[in-house]
């Protein structure tokens, strides 16, 4: 009782004598540091009723610290973003979604080897590349989310031949692109791979339900012609690195933000704000096994990046062969990641949709730029699904300076 007595004098006090039918005797008063603390706090409190002690330090202008456990997850960041009209509720679900996929693929990345999801599936896309099993099933996965979202009108995925129109039970306005799984090579090797994402604005053209007289074939061509929009229509993209840790980048239009999964909550908690390349870097990321192949131009600027110069300091070479982990580093320290043109694959081989333009919105987001060697990524009108185009992303200076050798 008298524990209990000495507990209460710590969150409340009052001058009014509190009638009771038992009156409890007054707890003695010790001399220790812990009775000079809770005679300091009874002293902050007014003598005319029982206030809260958050209340009190309020009233007196004392700034409360941040609780160590005291996190923002994504959720409660798109939730403040919808709450100040950054994007609205249907935006809130989509992007929801899309991170519930990130996790599940992110856990069947983690235990490809466990469950025996390593190796090719046996099946080849449309782009005459093999699929590993877990294309297939991340491919599933995205799509089934997005679909059960209820707020996505066309989904369009790297691994289908053509845009689908979500059925009329679960249709929405979104428009969302996607590559399920970028990287995949990597995968039997445990190196990094990610999902990659675009959303487009609203669009009533094409229309999820069909009529009796109505033909697939016509509403997939009112799929393909409304998915084939310019990067600058973009809402928000961003992708999710599945690596030591699985984190989540994304932007809405006002910023890079990074939220990391942590496996202790099962939930994606903001761990970068605001996030900006650098302006010069001195890392340089292209597959220089096609060296031979590409035009002198490009040769002559790879062989001047490797010049020490006076300094001796050469850029230093760093590529995996994954863009997101090949881009996730760029974003963080700077440099130019780069696929280009060569003589097998004339207009390179990532494709502008899925790809190109998720990664250039994101990296002028964040103060850089993306670039074809002559244009901005964001500007190219896109002529058919799956077209493919050179790449050059990452710092702006970087970026720049491969313009001019390729001019």
């Amino acid at each position: 009782m008298a524990a209990a007595a000495s507990s209460s004098q710590l969150l409340f006090s009052s001058s009014t004598s509190i009638s009771r039918t038992n009156r409890v005797s007054p707890v003695p008063q010790f001399t220790t540091a812990a009775s000079s603390s809770n005679r300091r706090r009874n002293d902050l409190v007014s003598a005319g009723g029982v206030k809260c002690m958050a209340v009190v330090s309020a009233e007196t202008g004392t700034s409360n610290k941040r609780s160590g456990f005291q996190i923002q997850t994504l959720t409660s960041w798109l939730l403040r973003q919808e709450q100040a009209r950054v994007i609205d509720a249907e935006l809130t679900i989509v992007l929801s979604s899309i991170s519930m996929a990130c996790k599940q693929i992110g856990s069947l990345v983690q235990r490809a080897s466990i469950s025996n999801l390593t190796g090719v599936q046996g099946g080849v896309n449309v782009q005459g590349e093999d699929q590993k099993k877990l294309d297939v099933i991340s491919n599933e996965v995205f799509s089934n989310c997005l679909r059960s979202s209820g707020r996505t009108g066309i989904i369009a995925s790297e691994e289908e031949d053509v845009p689908v129109a979500v059925e009329e039970s679960y249709s929405g306005n979104y428009i969302v692109v996607f590559d399920p799984l970028d990287g995949s090579s990597n995968i039997d090797a445990a190196v990094s791979t990610g999902s990659i994402f675009g959303i487009y604005s609203p669009n009533d053209e094409c229309f999820a339900d069909m009529g009796d007289d109505d033909e697939l074939g016509s509403v997939a061509q009112k799929c393909v012609v409304n998915v084939c929009q310019p990067g600058n229509n973009l809402l928000a993209a961003g992708y999710c690195m599945y690596s030591s840790s699985i984190i989540f980048v994304l932007s809405i239009g006002k910023g890079v933000f990074s939220f990391t999964l942590d496996p202790m909550y099962g939930e994606f908690v903001l761990t970068q704000e605001n996030i900006q390349i650098p302006k010069k870097g001195k890392i340089y990321s292209f597959n220089e096994g096609n060296y031979r192949m590409w035009d002198d131009k490009l040769k002559k600027y790879i062989d001047d990046l490797k010049d020490p110069g006076p300094n001796f300091k050469p850029y230093s070479a760093r590529y995996i062969g994954s863009l997101v982990g090949d881009f996730h580093r760029t974003l963080l320290y700077g440099g130019i990641y780069g696929y280009p043109r060569d003589v097998k694959s004339k207009n390179g081989k990532l494709r502008l949709l899925y790809e190109c333009a998720p990664m250039s919105y994101l990296a002028e987001q964040a103060g850089g730029k993306g670039s074809d060697g002559h244009q901005r990524v964001l500007d190219i009108q896109p002529t058919e699904i799956h077209q493919r185009v050179p790449l050059f992303i990452g710092s702006v200076e970087e970026v720049e300076k491969l313009e001019k050798y390729l001019a």
